[in-house]
């Protein structure tokens, strides 16, 4: 007599295997049920089977079980194993405190912006956060002071494929940055700022090696003002790269700059 197999599903409906991937440390994968992303951080055996740790980019953690097919791996379905050295060490980190994907490559340039007033901003953003711009493909580029910033919104166009991001020195209530903020922000452009008089004080002084940013009256030259008042030459460029000199990662900011870029990012790189 002949034997059939019990399995009667045709070769075409079965599903494809998908591939098994070693959740190695920082190892960016996307938990299928829920969409949670992250960075591997750990694998670990539990009872109830093995489980792997997910770090997002703002330092969540989420923990879930390693079932096949039970994760993206840049948009496809992978099945997670535990490595064969055993459980992964924890990821470097970025400047900006990010977890750093190794071997990423820049994304494609978004039409996306972000601008901010001058070049030693631009500086500082690319010291801190310039791999996770890459990363995203978030270009940044300097104004060169606010005035000119309302036709430079008009010409610009902003859309929802293409957002725009800017960061102000001094946004304070009631000065000449918040009217103009005012002016252009929209459901596509956000003005975001800082309460610094320039983007020198948003580095902490303990980070410079000074006890405090000097107060420098009204109507004199601020960054010349600081260089007399710290018995530093007065050459404002070589000020700035002293200063620049001493960022080596977020820590070295002040938390009000800090989540001002992050918005920033992640208002320009919205789906």
């Amino acid at each position: 007599m002949r034997q059939y197999s019990a399995d009667l599903t045709p070769p075409w409906k079965k599903p494809k295997p998908v591939p098994e991937v070693a959740a190695d440390a920082g190892l960016v994968v996307e938990e299928l049920s829920t969409g949670f992303c992250g960075a591997v951080i750990r694998c670990e055996k539990t009872a109830q089977g093995p489980t792997v740790t997910l770090e997002d980019r703002f330092g969540k953690h989420r923990v879930f079980p390693m079932e096949p097919r039970g994760f993206l791996l840049e948009g496809r379905p992978v099945t997670l194993v535990r490595p064969s050295q055993g459980a992964p060490v924890r990821p470097s980190r970025t400047a900006s405190g990010s977890v750093a994907v190794p071997g990423a490559r820049a994304r494609v340039a978004r039409a996306g912006r972000i601008y901010v007033e001058g070049r030693h901003d631009a500086e500082l953003v690319e010291r801190v956060w310039g791999d996770d711009l890459r990363i995203e493909g978030v270009v940044v580029e300097y104004l060169e002071g606010i005035d000119d910033l309302p036709a430079i919104v008009a010409e610009f166009d902003p859309g929802p494929d293409a957002r725009l991001g800017v960061l102000v020195d001094h946004l304070v209530p009631g000065s000449k940055e918040s009217r103009i903020a005012t002016q252009v922000t929209s459901a596509h452009a956000l003005v975001v700022g800082h309460p610094y008089i320039d983007i020198w004080e948003a580095v902490k002084p303990a980070s410079v090696g000074i006890p405090a940013w000097p107060h420098v009256p009204r109507g004199q030259d601020w960054k010349t003002g600081i260089c007399r008042a710290l018995g530093w030459p007065p050459n404002t460029g070589a000020a700035w790269q002293r200063i620049l000199d001493s960022v080596h990662s977020y820590k070295d900011l002040e938390p009000p700059l800090l989540g001002r870029v992050e918005e920033l990012i992640d208002f320009v790189t919205l789906p």
